[in-house]
């Protein structure tokens, strides 16, 4: 048998050496690098997630009832609050689904609609400049009704097909029931405009 005579081996020079020691430390460098960033970007993330469950929830506006100041695909944050005043947007659970409705009425108050559409609270003309057109709508209430304590009557700004309070169906709303108050539409970006 014929054995194999190892080549000998080249010792590398300073220059090869040094090279390779800059490849290993930029891939060191590197490596530090995009887990520094990877654990920025998680945390970034769950900071966003814990601002936007917690005090700024982000939805995205479903449907046509509050037309013309929200449309079908906008992109709005709420900011958790407890004090709503009337004209207030704001977001609610019913039914497991998200609903965006103005306050109208809040405890205690009385609300009235005559067949023209026209909404007074306690007996005074509600001035409603965000409507294009006024009207009873889906109503199967009797006129005036008194809003119950810790609940707050709301309706659509599209009253034509809005079902809000208006309806016993959805009825007054209750505090724990509400999300928060709108305060801003982020998308789209030509529309980006404070609400409220």
């Amino acid at each position: 048998m014929i054995q194999k005579i190892p080549e000998p081996v080249g010792i590398p020079s300073e220059e090869e050496v040094a090279a390779e020691r800059e490849r290993l430390q930029y891939r060191k460098r590197y490596r530090q690098t995009l887990r520094t960033t990877i654990y920025a970007l998680i945390v970034v993330a769950a900071v966003a997630v814990l601002l936007s469950t917690m005090f700024l929830p982000v939805l995205e506006v479903s449907g046509s009832s509050m037309e013309p100041t929200l449309e079908d695909g906008d992109i709005i944050v709420l900011i958790k609050t407890g004090e709503f005043e009337t004209g207030d947007l704001i977001g609610f659970y019913y039914q497991n689904k998200l609903l965006l409705k103005r306050v109208i009425a809040g405890p205690g108050d009385t609300v009235d609609i005559d067949e023209d559409g026209n909404v007074y609270v306690n007996d005074v003309l509600l001035d409603e400049p965000y409507l294009t057109e006024k009207a009873l709508g889906e109503s199967d209430r009797d006129y005036p009704v008194q809003v119950p304590e810790d609940r707050y009557f709301v309706m659509g700004d599209n009253r034509t097909t809005s079902i809000d309070s208006r309806s016993t169906a959805i009825g007054y709303i209750e505090e724990d029931q509400i999300v928060g108050k709108v305060v801003l539409r982020v998308w789209p970006f030509d529309r980006l405009s404070l609400i409220g």
